[in-house]
């Protein structure tokens, strides 16, 4: 984002979305039998832990939050299903720290440009985190605009540091 400085410390990127991970973050977001979500996001956070970035002194996995409308809509949250395996395997706990302000057109839908100005804002932290250094965790990373809004609000919130973790679109 042009001007501004980044909000993020260290980006973890999971894996490159090439087959098979782009299907499996297409199965994880849309489909409709738990067990299809559940092998979807394991294979995700396979790639994020296999990333040579550690999560040592992470004290919380933030998972990007939906908005109300599109929480209905989906049923789940996909980055809360990735955060999940993640903590299992980390022991780094998963703490809902964000919240969406907003509902606004998904990124996917607009053109790199838009991407930023539709996510200013539209996050919001629950509690002071006083010091603390969070990773925020989403699916999927194409312009990075999310990441940077969440760990905006986070870092407005008293965090020290914010990190991110996702999977990398082509």
């Amino acid at each position: 984002m042009p001007g501004q400085a980044a909000a993020l410390r260290r980006h973890r990127r999971g894996a490159r979305l090439r087959v098979p991970l782009d299907r499996l973050v297409q199965a994880l977001k849309y489909a409709h039998r738990l067990e299809s979500r559940s092998r979807s996001a394991d294979a995700l956070a396979d790639a994020l832990l296999r990333a040579p970035a550690s999560l040592a002194g992470v004290a919380a996995i933030v998972p990007m939050p939906l908005s109300r409308a599109r929480q209905r809509e989906r049923g789940f949250n996909q980055a809360i299903e990735i955060a999940r395996v993640v903590a299992r395997r980390t022991g780094v706990p998963v703490a809902h720290l964000l919240s969406r302000t907003t509902h606004s057109p998904p990124q996917a839908s607009l053109p790199w440009a838009q991407r930023a100005k539709n996510v200013r804002g539209a996050f919001a932290c629950r509690q002071r985190l006083a010091g603390r250094h969070v990773a925020v965790l989403d699916d999927v990373m194409t312009t990075g605009a999310t990441l940077e809004a969440a760990a905006a609000a986070l870092l407005a919130a008293g965090a020290a540091r914010v990190d991110a973790g996702w999977s990398r679109a082509r």
